[in-house]
């Protein structure tokens, strides 16, 4: 008597199909893409912040503008003998005016070079350099500021209507005091930047992943609010960090696309 045992393993042709399955799978039978390749993709060469030129040539700029300012308002306005020359070469405009409109070019031109450092660090806070971006937040705003401060004093001296003697002495001291204050900040700022570029430093996440993977037998890093540490700070460097890695991930998937379709 012949009596059929029930199965107790599943048929080996479901084996079969889930591998033949797999081997069919677009996605893993793609084509793949090499470790250079891949490596290329992730790690971009550094690239350098050129703001040091701008605020050298700036700085250059202030020096001369406070020095021919101090010439014009010395030889036009504090001194009658050289009223005739200064009259053939500044024609019917005072030189007081021309002082100020002076002052008005150089403060566009300090409103660009902000804009044009925003730019540049924030394309810097993108590729991953968050704590260069906020060691550099203050003190690239710093020379407008100071600018801008002078502008509201020159507006404050010409609004009293002094006599022009006293009015140009005023000048002189606002313009000498920017000097004083904005030309440090540039220099400090321009040392600063240039530090950077000299270290060419990764992005400060494979900063923390190297320092991490070199520390075998430490403990390992804390991460968020401790005791003693800023809230506000620690809640910056977080919200900066998930944007940088959001970013980050977006062009990492953009190139790996881009890879998988050359290969």
């Amino acid at each position: 008597m012949d009596s059929k045992e029930p199965f107790l393993y599943p048929p080996a042709s479901s084996s079969v199909d889930m591998s033949r399955s797999t081997e069919e799978d677009p996605l893993v039978d793609g084509p793949l893409i090499s470790a250079d390749a891949l490596h290329s993709a992730i790690r971009r060469e550094f690239q350098a912040v050129p703001t040091p030129c701008h605020a050298a040539l700036l700085s250059l700029l202030h020096v001369v503008y406070v020095v021919l300012s101090i010439s014009v308002a010395v030889l036009c306005v504090l001194e009658s003998e050289q009223k005739d020359v200064c009259a053939s070469i500044l024609g019917n405009v005072r030189g007081d005016s021309v002082i100020v409109f002076g002052k008005v070019c150089l403060w566009v031109l300090v409103l660009l070079f902000t804009g044009c450092v925003q730019h540049h660090h924030s394309q810097a806070r993108r590729r991953g350099y968050l704590r260069f971006y906020r060691q550099t937040q203050g003190l690239k705003h710093l020379p407008l500021t100071v600018h801008s401060a002078g502008n509201v004093i020159l507006l404050v001296v010409l609004a009293l209507r002094l006599s022009p003697t006293l009015q140009t002495q005023m000048l002189i001291g606002v313009l000498g005091s920017e000097l004083l204050f904005a030309l440090p900040c540039l220099i400090y700022y321009t040392v600063q930047v240039m530090r950077f570029n000299s270290e060419r430093a990764a992005p400060d996440v494979s900063q923390e992943e190297d320092s991490l993977s070199h520390s075998v037998g430490s403990l390992p890093r804390e991460t968020g609010f401790r005791e003693g540490s800023n809230l506000q700070e620690v809640v910056e460097k977080q919200a900066d960090l998930i944007e940088y890695l959001k970013q980050h991930n977006t062009l990492l998937s953009k190139r790996l696309l881009n890879l998988t379709a050359q290969h």
